[in-house]
Parts: structure tokens; sequence; C-alpha cells
């Protein structure tokens, strides 16, 4: 490439296969002179080398791949041909004894497993968490000590959709971060969104089957909007806070990197002399919290519905290094476990940043992608019991219930009770549980004696208490009751927070709210659902539910609740607040008329601001000196943050459209500009995306006015410095006016 010194997000690799050896270049015939399998490239990294109870194993983590030049069996016998069967003779029939086929067959027949029930979407990456030591003062958790560094793994998921379904839906996403630390596994498991639909989990069944594909005939997808989940939340009213962050742009994250994650819940602390702290952590991504708009979603998952798992991966191989920063939120621990009204156990309630502000405690670094993707992402489990000595959990009644949830469903997923054994999932720590035998047992343990208290086996192993690094499960008094079915009074209000949330909106984030209700209630097909679930928003917010209603062509309710009116919360917009721009993906818009000084500058000035240049031209190979990364037969808007053409545009040779329908737009038609082209721009337009042309031509060109608002026109490079200050803030969001309320 000219203009890439790596492979960049998205761009030159584009997520599909590449050579595994920078010095090897794949033939075009296929070849014959064996040699050993390729290394993994250089972007990914596996899981350490550990045994399965914990000791370290070598230094070579590739030393668990394939080996060998030659094909062999399962079991390192020598195969001369894979390619047929054994028969007798040519058109005879197979023959029974062929072990080669019956073993490839078998296997073949056996390599899935089952898929999460939900957050079964997923992908993930290796990283490094980096204490600052500011934790040193609530908990003893030997990870949080100051410049300590922990190797992580973090999968990323969306909630509703199957394994196949696509990136960008609009949903709740996991986040889910798995800390090998030096005392034992650390899980938190989280999502992007700080609350949940439930304050119990024996709700979560029910949440779960309402908002999956209605069973009697499995559709839709990956989509709330269906009749299921609508009856369900709409009833089952702790649901609206939630369900009002669903449909909000936090629903429609543009990129993993730019996603904020949660711990949800709220656990305790404890510090070197058993003092206790309540905490509640926060993710905050270094490059801003940036969404998509709802039809790019929805163009995105058509186009490339692996948009988000490729924007990931590139970025990691492209050097730009996805991070987060871990905060907590402190709190007294103080026997009604209550702060500001809020109760802290209620995990449908959040504590806004105003009131409680996020203190930093570490970093977290993604530098490494999957080298298998099922050995990693598949196969990693999370549980939130796996603690650390100086964390513990509450009496949340939704987090008790995944205490053992969590642990379950790994029994069937993956096949039996030594899923810890998987080397994705091994501590990197001493491992002398007892436990033995089952399924897919890798240890080979030594002695006669797995039981306490035995003399057989010397003793071993030993209680540690808590001075040798024992976990000691906290004292916390627990008051005398009774045996209920309940929940606390504080409880019971299920509308100020939505009601805040909605409020702490900037107009256009409200805007998008109120679309993301009337298409979702739009296809509702049953009209009592519609009804109850404006009668939530009249309790929520009047401007909101008529809004909606208008929508739906329905009268709009009063509200049926006396909630509070509370104070907003800015933190919770997305809006607003300027970000650093690094990884921001910019296609750079050429044909073979186009200065080639001007291409190149343009390339280099993206690079200069750590960006990532594309440049999109009428065919592949090069337009001048300068290789093409997309064509404009395979470039779309929403792929980009920023477009800038490079001169105008022209109809390039295959701008037919009995090629691709784009061409036969009856608007671009009526432009000088390459029907696909005049098509992104005009996305791009609408999107509120930056645009930046070296003459005001290449605009008007394309049927868009050169004077509209984050539309740039300069000479050169100059003009990559104002997309740049553009895109700080992701989106030219005044170019058009929001509806007043």
């Amino acid at each position: 490439m000219s203009h890439h010194v790596a492979p960049s997000p998205g761009g030159d690799r584009q997520g599909g296969p590449m050579s595994h050896d920078a010095s090897y270049t794949p033939p075009l015939e296929e070849p014959t002179d064996p040699r050993g399998p390729l290394p993994p490239t250089p972007d990914t990294r596996a899981p350490e080398m550990r045994t399965a109870t914990g000791a370290e194993a070598g230094k070579d983590p590739n030393a668990r791949a394939q080996q060998g030049d030659y094909l062999t069996t399962a079991v390192g016998r020598r195969v001369p041909d894979t390619d047929h069967s054994l028969r007798a003779g040519d058109r005879g029939p197979t023959l029974l004894q062929d072990h080669h086929l019956r073993e490839k067959i078998t296997h073949f027949d056996h390599e899935r497993i089952p898929e999460r029930v939900v957050h079964a979407r997923g992908t993930g990456a290796h990283g490094t968490f980096t204490a600052y030591g500011s934790a040193e003062s609530i908990t003893r958790a030997a990870f949080l000590k100051k410049g300590v560094e922990t190797p992580v793994f973090l999968r990323f998921s969306t909630v509703l959709g199957s394994r196949g379904s696509a990136d960008t839906p609009r949903d709740t996403r996991g986040f889910a971060v798995k800390f090998y630390t030096s005392e034992g596994n650390f899980d938190l498991v989280g999502n992007n969104i700080p609350v949940f639909f439930i304050q119990d989990g024996i709700k979560f069944p029910d949440v779960v089957h309402a908002a999956k594909p209605e069973p009697d005939r499995e559709i839709p997808q990956a989509a709330s909007a269906h009749d299921t989940f609508w009856d369900f939340v709409s009833l089952h009213t702790e649901a609206q806070h939630h369900t009002l962050w669903n449909m909000s742009d936090r629903g429609l994250p543009l990129s993993l990197r730019t996603m904020e994650g949660f711990g949800v819940h709220t656990f305790r602390v404890i510090d070197e002399a058993g003092a206790t702290k309540l905490v509640k952590w926060h993710w905050k991504p270094k490059a801003g919290v940036h969404s998509t708009l709802w039809e790019e979603a929805q163009l995105i998952m058509g186009g490339d519905p692996d948009f988000q798992r490729r924007d990931l991966y590139g970025a990691i191989e492209g050097g730009h290094l996805p991070q987060w920063e871990l905060g907590v939120q402190v709190f007294d621990d103080t026997e009604d476990q209550m702060f500001s009204g809020i109760d802290l156990l209620d995990p449908t309630k959040l504590v806004p940043e105003e009131l409680a502000p996020v203190q930093p405690v570490g970093l977290l670094t993604l530098d490494a992608n999957p080298t298998n993707f099922f050995a990693e992402v598949e196969q990693v489990m999370f549980n939130p019991g796996h603690l650390v000595p100086g964390i513990d959990v509450v009496n949340d009644a939704l987090l008790q219930a995944r205490l053992f949830s969590y642990v379950d469903t790994q029994i069937t997923r993956l096949g039996g009770p030594n899923f810890q054994q998987l080397p994705i999932n091994r501590p990197h720590v001493d491992v002398n549980d007892n436990q033995r035998d089952g399924f897919h047992q890798h240890a080979v343990h030594a002695g006669v004696a797995p039981y306490r208290p035995n003399s057989l086996g010397a003793g071993n192993p030993f209680p540690a208490p808590a001075e040798q690094g024992g976990f000691v499960d906290h004292p916390a008094v627990v008051a005398a009751s009774q045996t209920v079915r309940a929940v606390p009074a504080s409880f019971a209000d299920h509308y100020s927070q939505a009601r805040m949330f909605y409020r702490s909106m900037t107009p256009v984030e409200k805007d998008h709210i109120v679309s993301a209700y009337t298409f979702e209630l739009g296809k509702c097909t049953v009209p009592v659902v519609r009804e109850r679930q404006l009668q939530c928003l009249a309790n929520i917010d009047a401007d909101l539910c008529a809004a909606v209603a208008l929508g739906l062509g329905l009268p709009a309710p009063k509200a049926t609740e006396k909630v509070a009116d509370v104070e907003p919360s800015p933190a919770l917009s997305q809006v607003g607040k300027p970000f650093p721009v690094d990884g921001r993906k910019v296609a750079i818009v050429c044909d073979e008329r186009s200065d080639d000084a001007t291409v190149t500058a343009l390339v280099k000035a993206v690079e200069k601001a750590s960006m990532v240049p594309f440049v999109v031209g009428p065919h592949g190979g090069q337009v001048g000196s300068v290789e093409v990364d997309k064509t404009f037969a395979t470039a779309r808007s929403v792929e980009f943050d920023a477009i800038v053409l490079a001169g105008q545009i022209a109809p390039a040779p295959d701008a037919v459209p009995s090629y691709d329908a784009r061409n036969g737009d009856q608007a671009a038609l009526g432009t000088q500009t390459d029907p696909r082209i005049a098509l992104m721009l005009g996305e791009a337009f609408r999107h509120c995306k930056a645009i930046g042309a070296v003459s005001a031509e290449a605009i008007t060109s394309a049927g868009l006015p050169a004077d509209a608002k984050g539309v740039v026109v300069a000479d050169g490079a100059a003009i990559i410095d104002q997309v740049a200050e553009l895109l700080t803030l992701h989106r030219v969001w005044d170019r058009y006016p929001t509806v007043a309320r």
C-alpha cells in the first residue's frame, strides 16, 4: 500500500484472511512444497500457556496450535488423501472401513456448541489493565494497587440476537471483562447501560422470553419492535427506565470502541483494615461515547452485519488501540444502603454523576485480537461470583440470581463442569480445588486424597486465612425479618428516573427517542399494547407521550401516577462533549481527474491527525500513485465518519443501473457526479456528518449546498484540519433544526 503504514480499522484487511507471515506471499497456484503452519498475525494473542491447574506451561502460546508439515488424523497418523472417500471402485459404494471419512465427518457433525441464551452475538479482544492506585484507600484488591498490570479479556455482545445476527440492532450491549489477577480471576460482567429491566432475577426468564423472537414464528430476529416485548415492559413497569435507555442513542452504539460500560449492580469493597464502602463500576471510553442514527444502523445491518466486529479488530491491528478508564462511584456502607434517596440495591436505578462523581482507578487498553474466535470468544465464560479479596456482593436480588445462573448455564453450553479449564478461562495462579473428573477433564490430578480433612495427602490443600490471601466473605449484618416474596417499598418508584433520563437529553436526542418509540410501537400489531405503553410514557413525560401518540395516530393519555420532578443529569447526554478523533475513519473520494498530489496530501493529513484514510476510487488498483481501498461499487457512507472529495467526481464507466441499482437513483441522475457518490454524499449530509471538498463545484455538482453547516471547502490538507475539528463533536447536529418541546 502506498499510504498505510499498517492495516487500519476496516481498511486493507477488511477483517478477512491475510497471510499470517509477512515474509510469505500466497502463490496463484496451490502450494505443493511441504512446510509448517504459518504463525498467527502480529495483532493477535492467544491465552497464556497455563496448565489446567494454573501452572506456567512454556512461553509459546502457539504451541497449542496445529503442528507439523503434513495432514494427519486426530491421533497423528499422516493422511495421503482427504479429497476422496474409500470406495469399492470409482463408481462403487463408500466403504464403512474408511476411518478417515468417519473421523472427519463425525467431528464436523459436532463442531457447533449451544449458543448463549442471551449475549450470543459477541466479539472480544485481549488487553492489559493498569491500576492508578487511587482505589487502594477503599479496597485491598491486589490488582487495583498502584502500577499493577493485569491481563484481561473483554467480550462485547448484543443481548437479543442469535450468534449469526448483525452487530448494529437497537439493543443493550454486554460489556464483560475478565481480569486474570494475582489472586484469581475477577469478572466484571456488565452492560453499556447502567440499569436493568428487572429488580429480581426470578423475572429474568420472563423478560428474555418476551424480548426474544416470538416463539410461534421465530421473528423478529435481534429486535424489540414486536408485541411480546412491549406487552411485557408496559405491564412490568419497573422495566420502563431501561427501556427508555434502549430507545435512546445508547441503544445504537457506533463502535464498540465508543461505548461506555457499567457494572449495573452495587458492590461492596473492603480495605486492609476491614472497613467497607459501596461502589458502582463505570468504564469510560477514551474515544468518547458515540452512536449511529437509526437509518445508519439499518443500512449497516444490510451492508456489513459484522461492522462493529470488523471495526474493533481493524483498530487493534492498525495500532489505534481502544482504551477505557475504569472508575467507581463511592458510597458509605450504611445500614439502609441508600444514597440521596436512591436505593443502591435497586438495579433499575442509577446514581447521577453530579451527586457522586466517578473516580478513575485504572486504564484498560485492548492490544491484541483473538488468535481463534471459537476457542476464545465463544468458549470464554463469565461469572459475577468470580470475586477477589477486597470485593464482595450485596443483597441485590438480581445479582444474587446471576451468581447462580452464570455457573449453571455453562454446564450445557460448554459440556460439563470443567469449563474453567478451557485455556481462555484458566486463571494465572495456582489451582488446587479438590474437584475431580467430569466431562473434558484436562488436569491429571495426582494423589489419593481429594477431600478435607485428610492425612493421606499430608493435609493438602490447606485452607487459606485472610492473611494468606484467602477470600473471606464480609460478615454483613442481616436484619431480623421473615421469609417473604416481596421487594422494599423504595423499589416501587418506576418512573422518576426514566423522567430524569429523558429530561437530561438534548433536543436532538429527545427527537431520536420520540422516533424510536414511534417506530417500535408502530411495529406492534395489538392496539392495546400501544395504548398501554403510551400510558407509561404519560407517566414519564407528557411531551414525550404526546409526540409518540401523534406518530401513532392515537390520543395522548393523561398521567395516572404522580411522579416527582427530578433534576436533570447532564452527564447522561452524549451530545456536546468534545472527544479525540484518533481512529476516526475518513473517506477520500477521487477519480482519474483528481490531482495526484492533492490526494496524496489529503491521505497524509488524515494520518497526521491520527485518523484513518480510506481512498475511494472508481475501480480497484491505483488512481494515480495512490492505491484504492474501496471502489464506488463497494463503499457506502455508513462506513465513514467524514467524507472528503478530492475534486468533482464524474460518473465512472460502470455507473449504469443494470450493474447497480444505486446508479438508477433519480435524484442522483440529475447531477454531474457519479450516482453512487452522490448517494453517499446525500446520506452523509442527512446523517449530519462532516463533508469536505477542494472546491465548491465538487459539492454543488452532487446536488448539495456548499455553504451548509459542516461542509468544508478549502485547499488540500487544510480541509482535514477543519473536518477533524468537526469530528470532535461527532456530528454536525445543528445542520437541521430540532422539534421544539
